[in-house]
């Protein structure tokens, strides 16, 4: 019999689509609510693109278009990655990291999931 505790948990290579689309959604539009776990674990990669986005050189945006999803952002005529790099980043120039903030609200209604909003600060 298979571990009991393993049975429900998802691969690997599904939990790295699943931080790709967050972090790009939540890059783009600022905030995302999500369970409390997925924000936990969504919360690095986020702060590293950003990081990337301030260092702004052919090598750093080539790493965040491997890892970041394209797609159209709010701002016309750009996508996930000019947006990182022309709008969101230079926000930050003057801050050494801490770029999001995680706020818990109440569990989801359906299965008592512990849910979060996770926001650019």
């Amino acid at each position: 019999m298979a571990n009991p505790k393993q049975l429900f948990r998802r691969n690997t290579e599904w939990w790295n689509h699943v931080e790709r689309s967050l972090v790009t959604d939540l890059l783009i539009n600022g905030e995302i609510k999500t369970t409390l776990e997925r924000a936990k674990r969504i919360r690095s990669k986020a702060e590293k693109m950003i990081t990337l986005g301030k260092i702004n050189t052919l090598a750093s945006r080539r790493q965040a278009i491997k890892f970041l999803r394209d797609i159209p952002s709010k701002t016309k005529d750009k996508n996930s990655i000019q947006y990182l790099f022309d709008i969101l980043a230079p926000k930050y120039k003057e801050r050494n990291g801490g770029y999001t903030r995680i706020i818990k609200i109440a569990n989801r209604a359906g299965d008592n999931a512990k849910m979060a909003i996770i926001q650019l600060v």
